[in-house]
């Protein structure tokens, strides 16, 4: 909730908005898409947009929705400067971005983590991120990491393509064309709806058109294809909330990759995504020249039908009239087990493999109470101070550093395992690690445990209730890594804590520090309520419902 997440902020009222008349036919992903290299500009802007066919001001990156995909070659260097053009006071005037997925080791302070690894950059302001990835590739993306902003708009495509990919001979066509990005969408601002206990999506985006209930028939994504040919298609799961089940009407899917590592090859007709989730995963166009249906199922109360063709997108090869599909969803008899999937390179979970056999063992516990979440007893509220900065001033020890409660200090290099049953309400709930890719030895919903070849990845899912989650990883990349549910409004009620890795090496580990970074928190503490904005989204959201956090005092 917003006063868990930035205590200090007031916020804004509710965004007018209007249904829109959508344009009559739909148009091929193609000629939608829009790429940036690894050095680059990225403006964040308000804008009016409609994806669903109502019309309402955003927080965009580049200008579009999704953002454009910002692509690479593996061991390419990233410079991407964030350029703050918010202008819509109703909405937050700062912002972050995180890269999700890349470990930024040695940059810590590039991961784009409000109140962890930096202050917000503030209006009519910019901020260099420059980081290496480190010798990884695959499918990323970003997003805001500022209280619930991403919600209303700020995500892109993040792909590092590898030249040398070992399991490229099992594709023909990887590229933009190919990316598919399934979102949440909100007809109300975010900052309103973070005051509400329960929020739900209006609907659901695939590369970012889609229907709402009761709403106009508006143009639905096309993604074009030749028949006989292979394509990786790169699934990414950029909601603030719904988990989706992925599947196309009459073709099975080749799972490749998990969330940046590569997978052993194993075929499935559906898939479930959690929110920040990746996949991809190889699609052979072998059958008859038609139009098929791509459909994300999300698990949003209203929303979880097909009514109207809505969660839909369309899947049509060369050659097929222009129209939309007549194919029935078959039920899925081959859907996708997580436990199935197993690392493809250098498989194996780091320590002694056996069950609480690791250098540091945690066990966190999630609770909720009237919204409000908290791990091991503690919810989660952002430090006015980002914790790197603490860090880098000299504290060191848990008891040091704020939030209290909230921080494990780990060792350097270290196996850890991390358990974590599945919350009574409100799941499956994805739990996400920053600067890591981890091994999931025990996936939710399995009995069994896996040291040999578990997949690797850095979403899980930690279940329904009677399921727990099991993950290692070794603390070699010191800093303060955030581990949180990557649901927005689970976060932004405090479903998160922070890893600081070996505080007492971070100062060296990072080497230099870039002067902009140190100017971002002055900045940020010197602005105005007027200059944050939003100030008056607690009252919108009395107009709205009754199930409301308490206000901020």
């Amino acid at each position: 909730m917003l006063f868990l997440n930035v205590i200090f902020m007031l916020w804004f009222h509710l965004v007018s908005a209007a249904s829109t008349i959508s344009r009559s036919n739909p148009y091929s992903l193609n000629s939608r898409s829009y790429t940036l290299g690894p050095k680059t500009d990225l403006v964040i802007s308000n804008k009016v947009i409609s994806p669903d066919g109502f019309a309402r001001s955003v927080t965009l990156a580049g200008g579009t929705f999704p953002g454009p995909i910002i692509t690479a070659r593996k061991g390419e260097h990233f410079d991407i400067n964030v350029v703050n053009r918010l202008t819509d006071n109703e909405m937050l005037l700062s912002t972050s971005v995180h890269w999700h997925g890349i470990r930024q080791n040695r940059t810590n302070y590039a991961d784009g983590v409000s109140f962890v690894t930096q202050c917000p950059i503030a209006q009519n302001h910019s901020f260099l991120y420059s980081f290496e990835a480190r010798n990884q590739a695959g499918t990323f993306w970003y997003h805001s990491h500022y209280s619930v902003q991403q919600c209303d708009g700020l995500r892109g495509g993040f792909i590092i393509y590898d030249p040398e990919d070992p399991l490229s001979y099992l594709y023909d066509v990887d590229d933009e064309t190919t990316v598919i990005t399934l979102a949440d969408w909100y007809h109300t601002a975010a900052p309103v709806l973070g005051h509400i206990i329960g929020t739900n999506a209006f609907s659901i985006l695939i590369n970012g058109l889609g229907r709402y209930p009761g709403g106009p028939l508006s143009d639905l994504a096309v993604v074009s294809i030749e028949y006989g040919k292979r394509y990786r298609l790169r699934l990414i799961a950029m909601s603030c909330d719904p988990t989706f089940t992925f599947s196309i009407d009459n073709h099975n899917l080749t799972v490749i990759e998990a969330d940046g590592e590569l997978t052993q090859p194993l075929l499935v007709d559906s898939l479930q995504i959690l929110a920040g989730q990746r996949y991809s995963v190889v699609l052979v166009a072998n059958q008859p020249v038609d139009n098929y249906w791509i459909r994300a199922l999300p698990n949003t109360p209203g929303l979880n039908n097909f009514n109207n063709n809505q969660n839909s997108a369309i899947l049509r090869y060369n050659g097929a009239p222009v129209a939309e599909p007549t194919t029935n969803q078959t039920t899925g008899t081959n859907p996708l087990s997580e436990s199935n999937l197993h690392a493809f390179i250098n498989p194996g979970a780091p320590g002694i493999p056996e069950y609480g056999k690791a250098d540091i063992n945690l066990h966190l516990v999630v609770n909720i109470n009237a919204g409000v979440y908290s791990v091991n007893g503690t919810p989660y509220i952002p430090p006015t101070v980002p914790a790197l900065l603490q860090i880098l001033s000299g504290a060191q020890h848990a008891t040091d550093l704020l939030p209290t409660g909230s921080v494990y200090v780990l060792g350097a290099n270290k196996v850890v395992e991390l358990t974590m049953p599945a919350v009574a309400a409100a799941g499956p709930h994805p739990i996400h690690l920053h600067g890591h890719s981890f091994d999931v030895v025990q996936s939710a919903g399995s009995s069994s445990f896996n040291y040999v070849n578990p997949v690797r990845r850095d979403v899980v899912s930690n279940g329904l209730p009677g399921d727990q989650m099991v993950i290692r990883w070794v603390t070699d990349n010191s800093g303060p890594w955030f581990l949180h549910c990557h649901i927005d409004w689970h976060l932004d009620a405090g479903f998160a804590v922070i890893m600081a890795e070996s505080p007492s090496d971070t100062q060296r580990h990072l080497g230099h520090i870039p002067h902009a970074w140190d100017e971002l928190c002055p900045t940020y503490d010197s602005l105005t309520p007027a200059q944050i904005g939003a100030q008056n989204s607690y009252q919108e959201a009395q107009n709205m419902s009754t199930r409301l956090f308490p206000p901020v005092i």
